[in-house]
């Protein structure tokens, strides 16, 4: 197989609004697609950030019924060149950095909460190789 990315992560989360909310107004993603109750959709660069709520996704036939819940992860990549400028702006925008991880290659990560208890990560272009 010849597989080149991965192309939605989802994330399960029962107050949409809310979600849509820190999504678009404090990360700055544009809606790409929603049907309320059941689902937000954000095109980051050439990926896709499903919101789904798990109490409509766990009853669907088509697509196959899909859910989660807990404290679930992500991350997502920003320019090596504002990734001290990215943390800045979260701060300033009232978000709680976590933690912060220092990677065997030098490079650093950070860490915060969604409002819903997600743990997001931001990581510099080039920390995976």
């Amino acid at each position: 197989m010849r597989i080149r990315a991965i192309k939605e992560t989802c994330l399960y989360i029962t107050d949409l609004d809310g979600a849509e909310n820190f999504y678009s107004n404090v990360l700055e993603f544009n809606v790409f697609s929603k049907s309320k109750g059941h689902h937000v959709f954000f095109k980051i660069g050439q990926s896709m950030l499903l919101l789904f709520n798990p109490d409509s996704s766990r009853l669907k036939l088509h697509p196959p019924a899909h859910y989660g819940g807990g404290k679930q992860h992500l991350a997502f990549e920003v320019k090596a060149g504002i990734y001290n400028q990215t943390k800045e702006q979260l701060i300033s925008k009232g978000i709680n950095i976590t933690d912060t991880m220092v990677w065997k290659n030098g490079m650093e990560s950070f860490y915060f909460e969604d409002p819903f208890g997600n743990v997001l990560e931001i990581v510099p272009e080039g920390i995976w190789g």
